[in-house]
């Protein structure tokens, strides 16, 4: 493998940090070897066993990683346990903690302005706005395709600025953003098997909250659940916060369409506290029985097999909802890990980062099917247990329409990459802040689509004067 450290700065690097300083500031958020990594599959049921390959070049020192607290906690007990017997072997002393997602922003952007900290971070969406004060992590991406192939481009949209060239991220995996519907709810307004457009969750919907009184919950606050959702809406009608060429054309017919429709939607099926909500808030609600369909992972789902065993098996999964132009959904979750430019164990960092992706069909394991491998030959198993749930979901084949997750799902710059820009953009929560105002009542839809152009022009010829942003 090649050296990973080569990380000389010029006066533009230290230039474009100070911008991202500002920016972030803002946006105050048993082993075998890995010779066959794939392996021959693992039973169902059973935990793949983890595999080691020694580092390219003797390690020491200290690693410290931040990550954020899971939804699914059996994973973090399986990651803490699994960074620290890699670091006894190799001789790095590995520490590892954990905080709320919402927090890790504001903490990289505190670590970064102080110049010392952890050495590798992970988020959950992709952290572009950081560009300039972390490390390229080419190299690591190039040796990964180099050992498994060619990386999931939906992840290597969300990692890579293709106006620089530079993978300000590593992105291992990621999360799909299916709806989550309870059928018993459902199946009496004629939609047993879920809505499969917007129009039918806008019918369904309100004839639920109508006869049953239970609403929908779609977020229109300042949480990257919202954040992810009403990209999915816009989508649908055609709209988007870029084009292609990372030109702004937010302000456009099809954005204005897509939130009058959302305006229909709160009114008729939804109630005030989707203005207030944090990332849990819908998770909470599916769980304790309040809410007939939300966008989510399956962590809601998950967390209700163990807490309400009635709703967890009442619930049940969509692909992304058709609209007049499209059926796509955000990831839900996107992996980047950082190695910020103060890092002082950025080799064992990238090491370790290697060992964790040959091991990632123990990280989706651990993560009861939550994870899924930007390198799918590495996960051989999955189809085998989103078929067949090794953890008793009934029924067996209830994940089974996420395996085939990838068509329908898009980086939050679609159509666009994931550029400093749209990092902003997203961190500042342009987009619900947008549908927030409409929904209200606060300003009619063209209002609120023009005050949102305003903030995006201005974010974006901000990195494009960097040299950030292409178009």
């Amino acid at each position: 493998m090649n050296d990973f450290l080569g990380s000389r700065h010029s006066r533009r690097d230290v230039l474009r940090a100070a911008a991202a300083l500002t920016l972030g500031s803002a946006a105050l958020g048993a082993c075998a070897s890995e010779e066959d990594p794939g392996g021959t599959g693992t039973a169902p049921g059973q935990a793949p066993q983890e595999v080691f390959t020694e580092p390219a070049t003797r390690l020491s020192g200290d690693l410290r990683i931040l990550l954020w607290s899971h939804f699914v906690p059996s994973h973090d007990e399986w990651f803490d346990r699994f960074a620290r017997d890699w670091g006894s072997r190799v001789g790095v002393n590995v520490t590892v903690d954990h905080i709320d997602q919402a927090q890790i922003p504001t903490r990289i952007a505190a670590e970064i302005q102080a110049r010392q900290g952890h050495d590798l971070i992970q988020y959950i969406a992709t952290l572009s706005q950081f560009e300039p004060s972390v490390l390229d992590m080419k190299d690591l991406v190039a040796e990964a395709n180099r050992r498994w192939g060619r990386q999931l481009p939906l992840c290597e949209k969300s990692s890579r600025n293709p106006a620089t060239g530079k993978f300000y991220a590593y992105s291992p995996g990621w999360v799909p953003d299916p709806g989550n519907y309870r059928r018993s709810l459902w199946e009496p307004v004629g939609l047993p098997n879920g809505p499969s457009t917007w129009d039918e969750l806008l019918t369904g919907a309100a004839e639920i909250k109508r006869s049953k009184g239970v609403p929908l919950g779609l977020g229109m606050s300042q949480e990257i659940d919202s954040n992810m959702v009403l990209r999915a809406l816009m989508w649908s009608y055609g709209a988007s916060v870029q084009d292609e060429n990372e030109r702004v054309v937010i302000n456009s017919p099809e954005t204005i369409a897509a939130i009058e429709y959302m305006t229909r939607l709160y009114q008729q099926a939804m109630t005030p506290e989707v203005f207030s909500w944090n990332a849990a808030s819908n998770n909470q609600g599916l769980v304790a029985g309040k809410l007939s369909y939300i966008v989510n992972s399956i962590s809601a789902w998950r967390t209700a097999a163990t807490s309400n065993p009635d709703v967890a098996d009442d619930t049940f999964f969509v692909p992304a909802l058709r609209g007049p132009r499209a059926a796509l959904a955000a990831q839900h979750v996107l992996y980047n890990w950082i190695v910020p430019q103060h890092a002082t164990g950025a080799d064992a960092a990238k090491e370790f980062l290697l060992h964790y992706t040959a091991n990632f069909k123990a990280a989706t394991y651990a993560s009861k099917l939550y994870d899924f491998c930007a390198w799918s030959g590495l996960t051989p198993e999955l189809p085998g247990w989103l078929a067949s749930d090794p953890f008793g979901s009934k029924p067996p084949d209830k994940l089974k329409l996420l395996a085939d997750a990838v068509p329908w799902s898009a980086n939050i710059g679609h159509p666009g990459p994931a550029s400093t820009a749209i990092g902003e953009v997203f961190s500042t929560f342009v987009v619900p802040n947008m549908f927030a105002r409409a929904a209200r009542g606060e300003m009619t839809p063209q209002q609120s689509v023009a005050e949102a152009e305003n903030q995006v022009n201005a974010i974006f010829a901000k990195w494009r004067a960097a040299g950030l942003v292409g178009g």
